[in-house]
């Protein structure tokens, strides 16, 4: 399991509470209410968001699983065996650790991009490398 923060702004960035939101990958679906914490099965598979709120657009937000770096320890001292496992079981793999949902709007976000330098950052921003 991992427990990532759910958050909900609108499409001018001011927050909105009270929003309900499903989460789902191929080991599950969740149910939580935003802002707020919520604990999904790590998998393989993408990480999808759908909030909803009356009166206002529903927001998407897709997260991207990245395998975690446990993964790369499996292959390469244990042959393998132990990578099949985590990856099986989806313990393996992170999603990003906050999961901004803009409502009216669809987003995808990525782990890489919450671990990357502030640099690197600046770098893909701008278009420069």
């Amino acid at each position: 399991m991992q427990t990532v923060t759910l958050q909900t702004r609108s499409s001018s960035g001011d927050p909105v509470d009270d929003t309900a939101c499903t989460l789902k990958n191929d080991k599950g679906s969740w149910t939580a209410k935003a802002p707020g914490n919520v604990s999904v099965r790590r998998s393989a598979e993408d990480l999808l968001v759908e909030c909803k709120k009356n009166g206002m657009s529903d927001g998407f937000l897709r997260a991207i699983s990245r395998s975690a770096g446990g993964m790369w320890g499996n292959i390469i001292f244990g042959g393998g065996i132990g990578a099949i496992i985590d990856h099986n079981k989806g313990t393996g793999y992170n999603y990003p650790d906050s999961l901004p949902v803009r409502m009216g709007e669809s987003v995808v976000i990525d782990r890489r991009d919450e671990q990357a330098p502030k640099e690197d950052k600046v770098a893909r921003t701008s278009g420069t490398y």
